[in-house]
């Protein structure tokens, strides 16, 4: 009898309080969702700030918008497409040196595991307008990019696009990039010292998807339909 107290009263220790075991659960059920939400972010999706007006209308500063990093790692970049890339060199002024305190570390990791949208400072976000082999160059008659002698009737753009004339082939490893706000956008016009204005497709981070936030500018972002005209290629 004894001795089934004494092995009643040792399972009994061996029991973990309730309110343990469920503390338990919600840290693995929180450390495995922020372990899905890194691995999510480091390849398939991330989100992202529109740092400035280069790509109005389509996209307005402060919007937050979502880039899908398996599509360009499967399928590369294409024509049309609203691509998120690294800086290729001195596209962007240096970035200021992060505030050493615990916000600053809070919302970096934050960023890491997905939760922020990515606000580096070495982000650019540009439409895709030439890809490797293609002819580009600025302008016709009526101020229309040339893609490989077709002219663009590009209706999503603000203002003219000819402030600076240019006529390059872009090499196979390059994106030549132009923002939506023509008039407000030092895109690949304003580099062509450097690899004749293409950016290497290696710095493309992801194509972009989606405009999240805010709801009320809720869109999918597709590729417009004068990219699909068989004589581009």
């Amino acid at each position: 009898m004894a001795q089934d107290q004494r092995g009643k009263h040792a399972r009994e220790k061996r029991q973990i309080h309730p309110f343990w075991r469920g503390l338990r659960e919600v840290t693995v059920i929180v450390v495995v969702a922020l372990a899905l939400s890194a691995l999510i972010r480091a390849f398939l999706l991330q989100a992202f700030y529109v740092p400035s007006a280069s790509m109005e209308d389509t996209l307005r500063p402060g919007d937050r918008i979502i880039a899908s990093k398996v599509t360009t790692t499967l399928s590369g970049v294409k024509r049309g497409e609203i691509v998120v890339f690294k800086d290729p060199g001195n596209w962007l002024p240096e970035p200021l040196p992060p505030a050493d305190d615990w916000r600053t570390t809070l919302r970096q990791g934050l960023t890491f595991i997905g939760v922020l949208p990515s606000d580096s400072g070495d982000d650019l976000v540009k439409r895709v307008i030439g890809i490797g082999g293609d002819r580009v160059a600025c302008c016709d008659a009526e101020g229309r990019i040339v893609v490989n002698g077709v002219p663009l009737d590009e209706d999503y753009i603000i203002g003219p696009t000819d402030q600076v004339r240019f006529d390059v082939t872009i090499p196979d490893d390059g994106m030549f990039v132009l923002g939506d706000n023509r008039g407000d956008s030092r895109d690949s016009r304003y580099h062509l010292d450097m690899n004749d204005g293409a950016v290497p497709v290696d710095n493309a981070v992801g194509r972009v998807i989606l405009v999240l936030w805010p709801f009320d500018r809720l869109a999918i972002e597709t590729i417009p339909s004068i990219f699909g005209n068989p004589a581009l290629d």
